[in-house]
């Protein structure tokens, strides 16, 4: 392995990054080519079990990128939406159980609920030698609480896109990648490792980097529940909130608090980090960014370390299991996301995406 420098351009191919004595493990898709990926892959079948989430994104990148895939999916709307995306019944769609047994790599990309419910059915068909894909580490992390206990004798692997599987599809259809993780929980057939990286080269991942069940079953709950989904929300929301309620109008406090971010800043730094950014805007939004992100700090650090407590410990799991098994959980949680969607600050939105110029 080669020692990763952190210099503008990258042209280090499989590398150990060190920052501050941390090593990390990265591959890229110049070390692992497409090609050897297909070779590693020949003459495996790999099936994506579930079309939720991930599996669209996933199951369509490794057919795109010529693997021999199929889709076991339960019939109903999500079967019918595979149908239209081109998976034939009977030839590249099938049931799960069907799946499974044609399969020599099975990817659960079930919802974790759902992985739970079918566990007893697809461990029939771990058979000795084949492969068990994750593409999150939730269900081997807390399988004190989730029983999902595979053989010993079947590899047990994970790539986990940071992203959704729509964003997945959206870049790869763009040419580009999506940075996943990689972990292997269980090398029994001794070719583990080229298996993951090869099938994190199929699935449309722009790099990979290693990381263990556990150590992203905990950062991804921390991170949803953080600075990308929780947090972020409620943050903007407390903003728009003190904004309307000073007399600002929903336009303005809406444009303020999400749609330059979303549109003019976050592109900013996502382009080349946080003080490029800050170097692109007034003198006077520097000063008051430098100035006020200790106090933001000082106050969100202390509910982050207790979400992280929450999350390391199996609270957060445990929460998410017995709410996600009940019977009517999808009418719940249908009506949370119809009051969020429903409320001022988001139709306030709906109205100022309609505005945008790309929209007229």
């Amino acid at each position: 392995m080669h020692q990763f420098k952190l210099k503008t351009e990258i042209d280090i191919i499989m590398a150990e990054m060190n920052f501050g004595g941390v090593i990390e493990n990265v591959v890229t898709r110049e070390e692992f080519p497409l090609e050897k990926a297909r070779e590693v892959l020949k003459n495996e079948t790999i099936a994506v079990i579930g079309y939720g989430v991930q599996g669209p994104g996933q199951s369509m990148n490794l057919r795109d990128n010529g693997f021999n895939v199929i889709v076991g999916q339960r019939e109903g709307k999500t079967f019918d939406k595979a149908v239209a995306d081109g998976w034939v019944p009977g030839e590249t769609l099938f049931s799960i159980e069907e799946a499974c047994k044609r399969a020599t790599i099975i990817q659960l990309l079930l919802s974790d609920a759902a992985q739970i419910e079918c566990w007893p059915l697809i461990k029939k068909y771990l058979t000795p030698g084949k492969t068990l894909y994750f593409s999150h580490g939730f269900a081997i992390t807390w399988n004190d609480r989730t029983g999902i206990v595979p053989p010993k004798d079947v590899d047990v692997i994970m790539i986990a896109p940071k992203g959704s599987g729509t964003s997945l599809r959206r870049m790869f259809v763009q040419g580009r990648g999506l940075n996943s993780s990689y972990a292997i929980y269980q090398d029994a057939t001794g070719h583990a490792w080229e298996k993951v990286i090869a099938l994190g080269i199929g699935v449309g991942s722009g790099y990979l980097f290693e990381t263990t069940f556990t150590k992203e079953a905990t950062s991804d709950l921390t991170g949803e529940r953080g600075s990308l989904m929780g947090a972020i929300q409620g943050l903007l929301l407390a903003q728009y909130e003190v904004l309307r309620e000073n007399g600002h109008s929903p336009s303005e406090a809406f444009n303020e608090t999400v749609e330059e971010l979303t549109q003019s800043l976050g592109p900013l730094f996502g382009e080349n980090g946080m003080d490029w950014m800050y170097a692109n805007c007034s003198t006077t939004a520097q000063r008051g960014a430098l100035d006020w992100m200790g106090p933001f700090h000082d106050a969100i650090k202390p509910v982050m370390q207790k979400l992280y407590h929450s999350v390391i410990t199996g609270q957060e799991a445990q929460i998410s299991i017995d709410s996600n098994s009940k019977p009517n959980y999808r009418e719940g949680l249908e009506k949370e996301l119809a009051a969020l969607r429903d409320s001022e600050m988001w139709r306030a939105g709906a109205v100022v995406r309609k505005l945008r110029p790309e929209n007229n």
